[in-house]
């Protein structure tokens, strides 16, 4: 089963981009981040036209998560256990059955943070601390879960072409790393790393500056695997070549293969 992430910046605006990607990476599951629309908006129709059942917790402009699934989505829940005040759509998640049972993905957009002096950054901590606490819940059921995102982290200088770039940003922060290690060690695998350790590979290229044309990029969208999952894992690939594309999200799809 191939299992994506990606931040499309815009569904409405990547669309075209997407339903081309749908077809060529041919992915089961896709985990999509800042759609920037209501549900109502989505366009449901033209997804599941292409052979995907569609679940969306949207928010007009701004955030937005969905998962595109060719199995049907069941137990859908929308938004972060733990802030019931919480009204940024920035998480969903869903189950599909299989043959050798329960698979739950999740789609997660985590705060960005900028700028740190701002209650932004407060609220990204507060953020990461509910996600750890989800993820402890669902270890505790020793199910099979993929949490696909973008984390807005980068979790270790070779992720990023320039570290000293990023060492006052709420990305790079050592505060920031520190709670996505704290998230890891609760016994969870980057797919990414467990299958490629070398520096250069990227996730995010700014649209400013050049950083596409000059590869100084990040990596920050990840697809984080329970010890069920990784066990699992035959393979992930950041599709790079899509940042590349006319009017492409300044995000690419990354997507990893499990043997479900």
């Amino acid at each position: 089963m191939r299992i994506a992430s990606w931040n499309v910046n815009s569904i409405r605006q990547r669309l075209p981009h997407l339903i081309e990607w749908l077809g060529d990476a041919a992915p089961d599951v896709v985990c999509l981040q800042e759609i920037k629309c209501l549900a109502e908006a989505f366009p449901t129709a033209d997804i599941e036209a292409v052979g995907y059942n569609v679940a969306v917790h949207g928010q007009k402009t701004f955030n937005g998560v969905a998962i595109l699934s060719k199995y049907p989505l069941e137990d859908v829940a929308a938004g972060l256990p733990g802030d019931d005040s919480d009204e940024q759509a920035r998480y969903i998640e869903a189950v599909i059955s299989t043959a050798e049972g329960a698979l739950r993905v999740a789609s997660v957009y985590l705060p960005n943070g900028n700028p740190v002096a701002s209650e932004k950054y407060p609220y990204k901590l507060r953020w990461m601390d509910r996600l750890k606490a989800r993820t402890a819940e669902l270890l505790a059921l020793e199910e099979t879960f993929v949490l696909a995102g973008d984390y807005n982290i980068i979790p270790a200088p070779e992720d990023a072409r320039n570290p000293a770039d990023w060492v006052s940003d709420a990305l790079f922060l050592l505060q920031s790393r520190a709670k996505f290690r704290e998230l890891m060690a609760l016994g969870i695998t980057d797919a990414f790393r467990a299958c490629e350790a070398s520096p250069g590979h990227y996730t995010f290229w700014d649209y400013q500056a050049g950083a596409w044309q000059r590869d100084n990029g990040i990596r920050i969208d990840h697809l984080l695997l329970s010890p069920q999952a990784a066990s699992r894992l035959h393979g992930c690939v950041i599709d790079k070549s899509i940042r590349g594309r006319e009017k492409a999200s300044d995000h690419v799809p990354v997507r990893c293969d499990l043997a479900i």
